[in-house]
């Protein structure tokens, strides 16, 4: 809303909610801080009018009561309403077009007139100094009427609240300071005059007077002069007894944030006109490979795809990016943040969550194409999938030898495969959920054992099984295709993309390679990376150093997230080279003197005031 709003071509920019009513001084206040030779953003706050008795004449100029008689609607709502600062949502904005913008930081992706939006962007502009922010509230006369009416609907959209208070929190500088509104400068007027003022100091500046409009060589008026503008001043400040509400323990843990449709609601809104549903299933640790996955999807224009969240943290991260998201509440928990890859225990009883959410999509009636998101697409393979038809199942071989049988023993690959919602199709999968549940492997080789036969038992020929007892055909796919991590050598190529477009790839995985950081800095070095974690629009393929970054964030540094706890060693210097995908913070610089001398009064007051000695258990116990 704020781009649009600047996109016009007016001097000024209002934003506003479209049932607050404005009174005639809100212009006489615009014409007055357009004449400013500074850039600014006023902000004000309406009144909360609990019953609105007024009409206007026939000829809509004037309001009437009730009883007939022409009254004076700013002297009639004053003493009627109570100003609603609480409510972002009924705050005004203006502001002058200027090149300059209204703050540094970048937007989140607010669900507009869901609260906070207002919150932010002032708080932002603050931080910023920018522009000259000051509160006008003292001389724009709005309201608004408060509806009573309950409305269910709105109770069960609750989350959408809950979403913009979490990123509020964790964008832009409220994630390091709490706002405060209470040294914001008020404009207001006295004697025909506006004037400017602060109310914490009790001090005036009284542009628009003797000194007119300039903030160059402006003047202090302090209450020992101009007695007369200081009592005005105070008089003026009675009708307002509050000054913005409280925003006090805003750091305080936020509300948990939960969707409010079940798995079900989900995949009817999400499946194509064949009823095929596209699954990820990710933790926390894979959520930078999780967002390139999902923009390469929506490139590619494929937007039937749902992810399966392992745990709270990574469920969180997907509603706040606008992923249509479910949490598998028998995920297993203490999921490893890097420790996590092939052949760790951790990788063996997640990978069984994969099987057992495929099978309950199944049974619900839809077709699933499973997909790790270390599967990159270069196309969309769902129309070459469904042509296989009903109860073969289609999936990726991890075969590596170029010559020979891509079906030999252990060499499906349960990173990718498509499976038709039929009855043998269930009955399989059934049986493969089962040996997955009862094995100490991954549920890998449960798959081959299960649909192929212990040794290839089953197999017909070389890319073919058949599973005896349901009679299921297993195919596997064409690794030009459908290449594996290891196949070709394709990752070693110098062009990654235009070698497997050569050979008509569908998709590509970035599998045979161990470690998390390994396959995250494999993928973003050969370009296949769509992703950028700065929240900005360029995406950065390649390394780049915080020179070259720094400069387009005036007043802030790079650094490490251990910023917080070692603020002395976590700043990252001009030569330093930031990684696509790896995680840095922008703090202000101002924020780092704060941190440093916090860091620095702990140091000094755990070193002067020793504490009780503490046993290596009880420790153990604090740190988990």
């Amino acid at each position: 809303m704020v781009a649009r709003a600047q996109a016009s071509n007016s001097d000024i920019s209002v934003l506003m909610d479209s049932e607050t009513i404005l009174l005639p001084d809100f212009i006489s206040t615009l014409n007055y801080v357009h004449k400013l030779d500074h850039d600014w953003l006023l902000i004000a706050s309406s009144r909360n009018i609990s019953d609105f008795t007024f009409q206007l004449d026939v000829y809509g100029q004037h309001w009437i009561g009730d009883n007939g008689q022409r009254i004076k609607i700013e002297k009639e709502f004053l003493s009627h309403g109570w100003w609603e600062d609480c409510d972002d949502t009924k705050v005004i904005m203006a502001w002058n077009n200027a090149d300059i913008p209204l703050h540094g930081g970048v937007l989140p992706p607010f669900l507009y007139g869901k609260g906070f939006h207002t919150d932010w962007v002032i708080n932002e502009a603050l931080s910023s100094k920018f522009r000259f922010v000051f509160d006008a509230s003292l001389t724009i006369s709005s309201f608004f009427v408060n509806s009573h009416d309950f409305d269910p609907k709105m109770e069960a959209r609750n989350w959408e609240n809950v979403a913009n208070s979490h990123m509020r929190a964790l964008y832009g500088s409220l994630f390091f300071h709490e706002a405060d509104y209470s040294n914001v400068i008020k404009l207001f007027k006295c004697n025909g005059h506006y004037h400017f003022g602060n109310t914490t100091n009790n001090i005036v500046y009284p542009l628009g007077s003797t000194k007119g409009l300039s903030f160059n060589g402006l003047e202090v008026f302090s209450s020992r002069k101009y007695k007369k503008i200081i009592g005005c001043f105070d008089k003026v400040k009675s009708l307002r007894k509050k000054a913005w509400c409280s925003k006090k323990n805003q750091l305080m843990p936020l509300e948990p944030l939960v969707l409010p449709f079940s798995l079900e609601h989900l995949l009817s809104a999400r499946a194509d006109q064949n009823k095929t549903i596209v699954l990820a299933v990710a933790g926390y640790s894979y959520k930078d490979m999780l967002m390139s996955w999902a923009c390469r999807l929506h490139h590619l224009q494929v937007s039937n795809f749902v992810v399966c969240a392992l745990d709270d943290e990574i469920y969180s991260f997907c509603v706040l990016q606008g992923l249509p998201v479910f949490r598998d509440r028998l995920a297993p928990s203490n999921i490893s943040y890097d420790d996590c890859h092939f052949g760790t225990n951790c990788f063996q009883r997640v990978t069984k969550v994969k099987s057992r959410v495929v099978l309950e999509i199944l049974k619900l009636g839809y077709n699933v194409l499973m997909s790790d998101v270390d599967v990159y697409w270069f196309k969309n393979p769902l129309p070459l999938l469904t042509t296989f038809g009903p109860a073969v199942f289609v999936a990726q071989s991890d075969e590596y030898k170029i010559t020979g049988p891509i079906n030999l023993p252990r060499r499906l690959n349960s990173g990718f495969y498509y499976a038709q919602s039929d009855n043998t199709t269930i009955a399989a999968l059934k049986k493969v959920v089962k040996h997955a549940s009862l094995s100490n492997l991954s549920e890998q080789p449960s798959f081959y054992d299960t649909l192929c036969g212990f040794n290839g038992s089953y197999r017909l020929d070389d890319d073919t099984c058949q599973e005896p007892e349901t009679n299921l055909t297993v195919h596997f796919l064409d690794r030009n295709l459908f290449p594996n991590g290891a196949y070709l050598d394709l990752w070693d190529s110098s062009n990654v993309s235009s070698r497997c477009m050569s050979i008509g790839c569908f998709v590509l995985h970035n599998n045979w390679i161990s470690g998390r950081q390994k396959k995250l800095e494999r993928q973003v070095s050969s370009g296949l990376w769509e992703h950028d974690t700065s929240g900005k629009e360029d995406l950065y393929q390649n390394p780049v150093t915080v020179s070259q970054l720094v400069q387009n964030y005036p007043g802030m540094c790079f650094a490490w997230p251990e910023v917080f706890k070692n603020p002395n060693e976590s700043v990252l210097s001009a030569t330093d080279i930031l990684l696509p995908g790896q995680k840095y913070y922008l703090v202000p610089l101002t924020t780092l003197k704060k941190l440093k001398r916090k860091h620095a009064a702990e140091k000094k007051k755990s070193l002067e005031e020793p504490g009780p000695v503490e046993s290596d258990e009880s420790r153990n116990d604090q740190d988990a």
